[in-house]
This record gives structure tokens, C-alpha cells and sequence, in this order.
């Protein structure tokens, strides 16, 4: 069987070619095709696909706008080719969480990847991720697990009586609470299984842990991170504010650091800690940790040392000063190797003032009309359209001002598949009440800058 002359792309990935991809005895100047597989548009995706082409080779972003594959003669291919992979899948905030990883599986039967697919599975799920480490020897807090509200309310046998309730499988400390044995607690949070972990209390005032940063065995950097006032949670999404630490980082946290991440499988991570009575425990392992605060807490950039390590992992080679002299910037430009969302250009990529869409949820799909606002950061859909559609999954939430005034409403973020010009693309809309609106869509500049926008083009309900 062959494939037709219009295939994706030509030149496949054989096992040959991989064996040739990752010898160690290549010419030294030859470029290596270095993959970052992220659908979300990160600083951190940028800054490493940014540091790739500083160090001499080929950044390739790999998103839902240009993967593919196929099966010829019994062979995988896979369209981009690249020579190793950077999973930075974020399958945290992701709907579709199996179908994602799978996605970097794929790519696994071929090319050598940074963060393999099993390793970020084991540590996707909080608990499962705690009870390797334990089984390993390595201190963690005590914990309890259970899946229906009769085994959960035994919890209390098993912990203090003040324990933190959180998800399985989430990040940013959204929707955690502090509980106690005098209430009752569901195995789930929002639809989500959840878990209950022993809550260490500090003597300090003002709540603390610490994020180091681990990138092939070595200590990247660190940062101290706190709460913010009258919270207990230390995520930077919430408000934390950080402060740097590497230098002053003992022996003790950087091993337990480094071997948290060895013991899940993970070539790169960021890891939590927290002392309590002079005793360490590693509270989160984060396969895709975020390194935006540890630059701003530091002026260290994880980025060049994530490039290095897959340049290298390919069999590249890299100049080791080049990638210090680049840890002290964070370029988060937006890289030239981003695919567009449309490779056609012409009369399918104006938009008018008004433009008929088709917008999909979870529970159906609609036609509406929507309007144009390139003075709307973000594009945001109806109440009752959402609810009908079934619009979700929820992915955060929005502060946005209403009207002239002062004040603010929070708004849900929910992802959507909308069908602009013939094609479909997902977007990240708020939910508010568009009710005395004329239209129950409006497309805002998240939409709009991909775009070309016509004014004078209109069209009716």
C-alpha cells in the first residue's frame, strides 16, 4: 500500500531514520528539528521553541493547526518531523486528557521525547504521583483516597482532624479548601474526584512553600513562594508573590528535589516543598510547571536548559556557555515557527462586522450570528446559548469591568469549537448574559487578530 502524492508530508520516520536521528557520532554542525507539542500559547512554550533557535537549531511547534499521521506500508509517519519531542502538553486544563496524551505517545514510537508520556501520567493524578514517591522512600504527607462518599467519610481515621481537600487532577490550587472531621466531604469537587491530603500547619504567619525547578537532574532554581494575605494557598495564579532562594537552597531540598523527579520518570519538573519541624516534605510534583514566577523570582529562565537537554537528547550539540548567557532573558516573543491558523489566504479570511458561525459545546451545536468588537480583548457567548450547547469544559474564570463603573464581574472561561468561514478553530470565550443584546456571540480580538475585518460586510438573523 502507498500512500497518494498528496500525503502531508514525504519524508516519514522510520526506525532507520530515528537510529540516524539520535547518533552520537554526527557531524558536529548538523541542526537538529526540535518539537515543543503545546496547544496552549505559554510564555514558557515561546521561550523554549525561542531558545532552540538562539542555540543553533530548528524549533518546530507542534499544535492541532499542523499534526498528523498516518500509516504507510506498516510504517508510522508523523507530519511535522522532528528529530526529539518537548512535551509540554498542559493536560491539567484539558477536557480531553487521554486523548492529549496519546497524542504524545504517538509521537514516542518514533522519537525520543523530554517527559515521556508515562512518566507525566504518573504524576498527573496528585495521589498516585504521592503514593510512588512514598513507596519510594521519600517524605510525603500523609494522604486519603477514596471514590464514594461512604469510603470517604472514613478519612478521618486515617488523618488529623484539619486536612486540605483537592483534586486528583488539577492545578493553580484552584477550588482547594482546608476541612475538618466535624463536616462532611465529598470524593468530589465540581465533578472531579478528589483527595484528602494532611494539612501542614507552619509557625510562620504568613504561609510559605518552595518551588525548585529540576531540568535533567539539575537544580535550575528556586523560589519561596507566599500566600497571599488571609489565604493559605502559595500558587502564584492566586496571588502569591515569590522571592528567590536558589542560592540559599540547602543540600536536603535540592536532593529530595532531584530525586522526586527521578523517581516519577520526569526529565524536567518543578517540585513543592515545604519543612515543618526542621523535616521536609514534597507536597506536588508538576510535569509541566510553569517558570514565568521563577523568572520573576530569580532572573533564571528554565527555557534554555529545556533546549539544551532535547538538542542534546537527539544527539545535537550545544555550546553549555550559550545556554547560561541565555538564562538571564525570558524571550517570550511570539516564535516564527508558530503554525497559522490558516494556511489559505484570500476572501475566507475577512470576517465582517457581523459573520455567520456555528458554535459547538459538549451537548450540541448552533448557528448564530455574532459581531465583531476588535475592542473586546475576548470573545464571549450568551448565558442561555452556553447552556444550551452545553459550552464547557470550564477552564478558569475572568474579572471584567461592567459598563463606565468601577466594579467588576466574574465571568466563567469555558472552551468552545466555533466554524468561522468554513473552518473550525477553539476558542476560549467568557459566559455572560447577552440577553438584551442584539447578538448572542460577540468575537473579540482572540478571534478577530487572525483575521482580516470588513466592516461593510454584514449579514441578518
Amino acid at each position: 500500500m502507498t500512500a497518494s502524492s498528496n500525503s502531508p508530508e514525504s519524508e516519514g520516520v522510520t526506525d532507520t531514520a530515528r537510529a540516524a536521528s539520535i547518533d552520537s557520532t554526527q557531524a558536529p554542525g548538523e541542526t537538529k528539528r526540535v518539537g515543543v507539542l503545546s496547544t496552549h500559547n505559554s510564555k514558557e512554550t515561546k521561550a523554549i521553541l525561542n531558545a532552540v533557535r538562539v542555540l543553533g537549531h530548528e524549533p518546530v511547534w507542534i499544535r492541532d493547526e499542523n499534526v498528523t499521521s498516518w500509516i504507510e506500508d506498516g510504517t508510522v509517519q508523523l507530519s511535522p518531523r522532528v528529530d526529539v519531542l518537548v512535551n509540554r502538553m498542559l493536560l491539567t486544563k484539558s477536557d480531553h486528557k487521554i486523548e492529549d496524551l496519546q497524542l504524545a505517545a504517538l509521537y514516542e514510537e518514533t522519537t525520543p521525547v523530554v517527559n515521556p508520556p508515562q512518566a507525566v501520567a504518573n504524576t498527573l493524578h496528585k495521589y498516585r504521583a504521592g503514593a510512588k514517591l512514598a513507596a519510594s522512600g521519600l517524605p510525603v504527607p500523609d494522604a486519603y483516597f477514596g471514590r464514594s462518599p461512604r469510603t470517604f467519610k472514613d478519612w478521618p481515621e486515617y488523618l488529623p482532624d484539619i486536612a486540605a481537600h483537592k483534586h486528583t487532577i488539577g492545578t493553580n490550587g484552584k477550588q482547594m479548601s482546608i476541612v475538618s472531621d466535624k463536616e462532611p466531604v465529598s470524593p468530589m469537587i465540581t465533578d472531579e474526584h478528589s483527595f484528602l491530603q494532611e494539612f501542614l500547619e507552619q509557625s510562620d504567619d504568613r504561609p510559605s512553600d518552595l518551588r525548585v525547578y529540576v531540568v535533567d537532574g539539575e537544580i535550575i532554581g528556586a523560589m519561596r513562594r507566599y500566600a497571599p494575605e488571609d489565604d493559605w494557598r502559595t500558587n502564584v495564579a492566586l496571588g502569591g508573590e515569590v522571592e528567590g532562594v536558589t542560592d540559599d537552597l540547602s543540600a536536603e531540598p535540592r536532593q529530595l528535589a532531584t530525586e522526586a523527579t527521578s523517581v516519577l520518570g520526569l526529565d524536567l519538573a518543578g517540585v513543592d516543598l515545604m519543612p515543618i519541624d526542621g523535616e521536609w516534605y514534597i507536597l506536588e510534583v508538576n510535569a509541566t510547571a510553569g517558570f514565568k514566577g521563577l523568572f520573576s523570582a530569580t532572573e533564571l529562565s528554565a527555557a534554555p536548559h529545556i533546549a539544551r537537554l532535547a538538542i542534546e537528547r537527539a544527539g545535537g550539540n550545544v555550546d553549555h556557555s550559550q545556554v547560561v548567557e541565555l538564562e538571564s532573558a525570558l524571550d517570550d516573543s511570539v516564535p516564527d515557527c508558530k503554525p497559522p491558523l490558516d494556511q489559505e489566504q484570500g476572501d475566507d479570511a475577512v470576517l465582517g462586522y457581523t459573520s455567520r458561525i456555528r458554535i459547538n459545546g459538549r451537548d450540541g451545536a448552533e448557528q448564530a450570528v455574532a459581531k465583531s468588537d476588535t475592542g473586546a480583548k475576548r470573545t464571549s457567548i450568551d448565558t442561555d446559548l452556553a447552556g444550551r450547547i452545553g459550552a464547557g469544559p470550564l477552564v478558569d474564570t475572568t474579572e471584567v469591568r461592567s459598563g463606565t463603573g468601577t466594579e467588576t464581574e466574574t465571568r466563567p472561561l469555558v472552551d468552545v469549537d466555533l466554524r468561522l468561514n468554513g473552518r473550525w478553530r477553539t476558542v476560549t470565550a467568557s459566559i455572560t448574559d447577552r440577553s438584551e443584546m442584539t447578538y448572542p456571540v460577540l468575537l473579540g480580538r482572540d478571534v478577530l487578530e487572525a483575521y482580516t475585518l470588513d466592516i461593510s460586510r454584514t449579514v441578518e438573523e
